[in-house]
């Protein structure tokens, strides 16, 4: 169960930071019907688009309690996006404070097939709409955000290439997730983490049990197949481990920031005393780009 006074807290601060009201602040620029829901997006396409050139796709998925918008602003993706020229969509989440169906609840409001669908429906919206090249469409969050990635990962692995997740919170279970070929993925999390505990178990703001962020990536190195295990140096606050040799190149890599927190690092930074310490020792987006175009779809 979330501590929702904790949660309201937050969203409140957040609202205060930004100067504006919650509705301005959750700014989108886009909507579509999705299983007979009104659903939101913000969509962020650089000058560079060429409507003759198949282009890359980044969904970038919020966390629990935030907005498309806030995602944009802590990760960065546009400037990256206005950099090398590839789209960017923000989609947003239901109820609130804002969420990702991520928990396996089937025959309910709450089910994840919902979101998912409304993944799928977005995708052929833009891809109507603009030159998306279906070999190079990936998906990434933070936090709640991560774990729908994973939930994409699992229901809809013929479109989406590979995965990024950074202090993702995995509460889709194991069991339930079947894709259609194994997809290669990228994360990062902090091992000071005081929202999704490095270690799994609940925290201060969830009472549900994460499981253990490591095993659980080895958990994915598993399901894919992968032969070989590599420790990245140790650099700073930043260390890791890539699993290689992977079935179909689906390879798996797993940062670990040292003293980090619910954070996405290198990008901008929460209040510390909300989520712990923000890195700027890795620059994510970056990294997670150069994962993504190294895994087309095949």
């Amino acid at each position: 169960m979330v501590t929702l006074y904790w949660v309201f807290g937050v969203v409140l601060l957040l609202v205060i930071i930004t100067g504006a009201s919650f509705l301005l602040v959750n700014k989108t620029n886009g909507a579509l019907i999705s299983s007979g829901e009104k659903r939101h997006y913000l969509l962020h396409v650089p000058d560079s688009y060429d409507p003759d050139v198949p282009t890359p796709l980044i969904i970038s998925i919020h966390g629990f309690a935030e907005w498309p918008a806030h995602q944009a602003k802590i990760s960065r993706w546009n400037d990256l996006a206005d950099e090398l020229g590839f789209i960017v969509v923000y989609p947003s989440g239901t109820d609130f404070p804002l969420r990702w169906r991520t928990t396996g609840l089937t025959n309910s409001p709450q089910d994840p097939e919902l979101d998912v669908m409304f993944i799928s429906d977005l995708i052929d919206k833009l891809a109507s709409e603009y030159s998306i090249d279906p070999n190079r469409i990936y998906a990434n969050g933070l936090s709640n955000g991560g774990g729908m990635s994973y939930l994409l990962a699992c229901k809809m692995a013929d479109r989406i290439a590979a995965i990024g997740s950074v202090a993702g919170a995995y509460t889709y279970a194991p069991e339930l997730c079947t894709p259609s070929r194994p997809v290669p993925m990228i994360a990062f999390h902090g091992d000071a983490d005081p929202v999704v505990p490095y270690l799994g178990g609940p925290s201060r703001s969830f009472e549900i049990p994460f499981p253990s962020v490591p095993g659980w990536m080895q958990g994915w190195a598993d399901r894919n197949q992968c032969q070989t295990a590599s420790l990245i140096p140790q650099e700073g606050e930043i260390s890791g481990i890539a699993w290689t040799d992977c079935s179909q190149n689906a390879e798996v890599t797993f940062y670990t920031i040292t003293g980090g927190g619910h954070a996405w690092p290198g990008g901008d930074p929460i209040p510390a005393w909300i989520v712990g310490y923000t890195s700027q020792a890795i620059n994510t987006t970056r990294v997670m780009w150069q994962f993504f175009e190294q895994h087309p779809l095949q």
